[in-house]
């Protein structure tokens, strides 16, 4: 891969990576223990109005699944990054060929080329 494709897609990959992260804060706690988790935070309600904490609740439950979406994300972006840093970065994890350019440029955290992904 050219150095000069290389560094644009790192770029993009690390761009990215604050972006996840900044919305992730939005609503979530880094978990000290885990790698990559994430924690949504819980309302913490103590006025009473049930109505109001059915609704929290809700909002809670949806805030898991974005939190979900974005964690997996987020690894996959800090796995392409350390890939970049070992010089793996580009090759399919299924056969281990070389990932398109069009493809990494589309997708910068992907880990099969698209034949390997169709499976």
């Amino acid at each position: 891969m050219e150095k000069e494709l290389l560094e644009k897609l790192k770029n993009i990959l690390e761009e990215q990576k604050k972006s996840l992260q900044t919305e992730l804060e939005s609503f979530a706690i880094k978990d000290p223990n885990l790698k990559h988790n994430w924690d949504a935070r819980f309302p913490n309600r103590e006025d009473g109005d049930k109505e109001e904490e059915a609704d929290e609740v809700q909002e809670y439950n949806n805030k898991l699944s974005l939190e979900y979406s974005l964690e997996s994300k987020l690894k996959d972006v800090n796995n392409a990054l350390d890939k970049i840093a070992e010089g793996t970065y580009g090759f399919c994890e299924g056969c281990g060929k070389k990932i398109d350019d069009e493809r990494l440029l589309a997708c910068p955290e992907a880990k099969t080329c698209l034949k390997c992904n169709e499976r």
